[in-house]
């Protein structure tokens, strides 16, 4: 039987989807990571359900979500963002925590 390879798995992963999965916002171009972390889940996890802005700092970073800030994005726009991402990556973030979709 042949050994998985995690490495050669997650390079097709990458070629396929990119590195990062970008979105624009009135003309600022922000970037998400298409695969996270474990910390990034962990911290995902210690985070209240409705911390819109944990969960955005996070998977932005604190550079990225400081210039986010500097817009006026709604709940709505938030959500239909995260729909994109995940519909885009395979990336499910749920109300807890983060999960990569079955």
């Amino acid at each position: 039987m042949a050994k998985y390879n995690v490495n050669a798995v997650r390079a097709q992963r990458l070629e396929a989807l990119g590195e990062r999965w970008e979105f624009e916002l009135d003309g600022d171009t922000f970037s998400l990571p298409t695969e996270l972390p474990r910390e990034a889940v962990a911290r995902l996890s210690g985070l209240d359900p409705s911390d819109l802005d944990g969960l955005l700092e996070v998977l932005l970073g604190a550079e990225q979500f400081e210039k986010l800030g500097r817009h006026a994005l709604s709940v709505q726009d938030v959500q239909a963002l995260l729909e994109a991402y995940g519909r885009d990556t395979g990336m499910a973030l749920g109300e807890s925590s983060a999960s990569t979709r079955s």
